[in-house]
């Protein structure tokens, strides 16, 4: 495939099986693979966290090379129970039993070792879940990668006030009086779980309100994504969000750094654009230095959501695990 047939994702394709897995809890998370039976087997890897799966992803990858797996987190997407519903008990979804749901689905497919994409919260999972199984791992594409340390979550709700003030102050107001600003995240947690519907809906709608903010001024991308969300797709996200990032994703300060040595001998493309405001791009340069295999590209008109040459180069680099 030449340089400018990269450019253009792959025909749309569908899957050509589907299920629901059982990982306890009572949590049954949605799953899929197209693609060849027979392919390289590559795991999408969704971000928000609580986004959900978006079915384009399959587009990326040749699909006579590739046996595309994508899954729904728990509490989102097409995953059974939904976080929509204040009913579901918020202790079984985190970073712990997402790590154990990836391994599931691997051994419910009969999958040894595959490669793994995801963008955001997904680049974070992935980490996490590379350090801890990395002979399970053939390669990774990453983009706009996160870490999900306590300084890039506060960056995203606090620090970016120097930049959008107005909009952070809207963002703030959304929180109950008294509140610190730098308790934003916790306070948002509290009211996704309020037992009122129009205090859920209403935090919902103002979290959104921030992160599309946040990302305006992306015109190459798909700004304005976040309150585009359907009501339930909307509340499931914000709450799965903030019980994430109030919690610092359970993961210990700046350990994926720490234990990128354990990646060594795997390969990986960090792709990210240098416009990107909620994950800057420092973060995507300290792995690269802490990860010798990982080669960064730096895309210079791209932020958070993407632009074609952001995805011409995820291509590239997912078409480098075809050949």
């Amino acid at each position: 495939m030449t340089a400018s047939e990269l450019r253009q994702p792959f025909p749309a394709i569908e899957p050509y099986d589907s299920g629901l897995l059982d990982v306890g809890d009572g949590n049954r998370i949605y799953w899929e693979t197209s693609g060849n039976p027979e392919g390289r087997p590559a795991l999408v890897v969704h971000g928000g966290p609580g986004s959900g799966g978006r079915r384009g992803a399959r587009t990326l990858f040749d699909p006579e090379v590739f046996r595309i797996v994508l899954f729904d987190q728990r509490g989102c997407g097409e995953s059974l129970p939904h976080a929509a519903d204040p009913a579901v008990d918020m202790r079984h979804n985190t970073t712990e039993h997402l790590l154990a749901d990836m391994e599931a689905l691997r051994e419910h497919l009969g999958i040894d070792r595959w490669l793994l994409y995801g963008g955001s919260w997904g680049s974070t999972l992935i980490l996490a879940y590379a350090e801890r199984h990395p002979e399970r791992v053939t390669g990774m594409v990453l983009a706009g990668v996160t870490t999900t340390r306590p300084q890039e979550i506060d960056w995203l709700y606090h620090g970016l006030r120097l930049l959008l003030p107005v909009e952070w102050e809207r963002f703030r107001a959304g929180a109950p009086a008294g509140v610190r600003d730098d308790e934003l995240v916790e306070a948002y947690r509290q009211l996704m779980e309020d037992p009122d519907p129009g205090v859920r809906a209403a935090a919902a709608q103002q979290w959104c309100a921030w992160e599309d903010a946040v990302i305006a001024h992306e015109d190459l991308g798909t700004p304005g994504q976040y309150s585009a969300k359907p009501d339930a797709a909307r509340l499931a996200f914000v709450r799965i969000c903030a019980h994430y990032f109030a919690h610092a994703a359970w993961l210990e300060d700046g350990s994926l750094l720490r234990d990128a040595h354990r990646l060594a001998g795997i390969p990986g493309v960090l792709v990210h654009g240098r416009l990107d405001l909620s994950a800057p791009l420092r973060t995507a340069w300290e792995l690269s230095r802490a990860w010798p295999d990982a080669e960064l590209r730096i895309v210079d008109d791209s932020g958070h959501t993407g632009s074609p040459a952001l995805r011409a180069t995820i291509l590239a680099a997912i078409a480098r695990f075809a050949e």
